[in-house]
């Protein structure tokens, strides 16, 4: 069954409207929030958590930085977290992948963004909001990330798809973003701004036909520079009902700068 990663403005309003404990997640810059917000919603600027060590220790070390983050958001166990964006972008995509990366499906990003909600008139406040701390204490699933080990596992694996969510001109290497330029061997590219039109995304007809040559049953890694364009292939890829799908952490930022690891152009 495919996840319910998606709510309508309507739907955060009637929240909104409930007084429920829905937690709201700002995933934009401060001066953006700042400028105009969801009423109640936090602000966490979600782009400041970039990270290129998929290592034990690396991984190790993002989960503890993780975890403060989201304590720090004030997450418990049975609360709804909702993440938007200016659109359905990958800023908001992130902190979905990040709360099921623990093992957290109350989670959702609003479809349209902030944009949706201002051209739609709903209220807009401008005070900021504090965050109210709770120790966030969701478990890691282990099918969710995948670190430089298991895409070098994956390589000579028919059974498993690689997704690079970045530009035509990043994937094939005339523009570049690390030492190194291409992409990883056997990766197919689907950009992932294919994902959305007018600030939202699409119908789950017309991603079915961008992702129509993956098969349903595939393990499929998902990545781009620095692990958003990949959550929001992420995020499209589990809302037309792939199960098997993980997003390399350290993407393009670590893979393109290691000499060691095996590079196509």
């Amino acid at each position: 069954m495919p996840l319910s990663l998606l709510i309508s403005t309507k739907w955060l309003y009637n929240s909104i409207q409930k007084k429920d404990d829905t937690i709201i997640v700002d995933s934009r810059s401060f001066l953006e929030y700042k400028n105009g917000h969801v009423p109640g919603a936090v602000n966490i600027d979600l782009f400041q958590l970039h990270w290129f060590d998929t290592t034990k220790r690396g991984i190790k070390d993002f989960n503890r930085q993780t975890r403060l983050l989201l304590s720090n958001i004030g997450i418990k166990k049975d609360s709804m977290v909702v993440f938007y964006d200016n659109i359905s972008g990958m800023y908001a995509a992130r902190g979905v992948w990040l709360l099921l990366n623990f093992s957290h499906e109350n989670v959702c990003m609003l479809d349209g963004g902030f944009e949706k909600w201002k051209k739609e008139g709903y209220s807009i406040e401008v005070k900021s909001n504090p965050l109210k701390y709770s120790k966030f204490r969701g478990k890691i699933d282990a099918e969710i990330l995948a670190t430089t080990q298991d895409v070098m596992r994956s390589l000579n694996n028919k059974n498993v798809v690689i997704v690079d969510a970045r530009s035509r001109k990043e994937y094939v290497g005339y523009e570049v973003r690390a030492a190194r330029r291409g992409h990883i061997p056997s990766a197919v590219n689907i950009d992932w701004n294919g994902n959305i039109e007018t600030d939202v995304f699409k119908s789950k007809q017309k991603l079915s036909k961008i992702y129509s040559k993956i098969p349903k049953n595939s393990q499929i890694i998902t990545y781009c520079q620095g692990g958003y364009r990949a959550a929001h292939a992420f995020v499209a890829l589990k809302t037309l009902g792939y199960r098997k799908v993980k997003m390399y952490l350290g993407s393009w930022g670590e893979w393109g700068n290691r000499p060691d690891l095996p590079v196509e152009r």
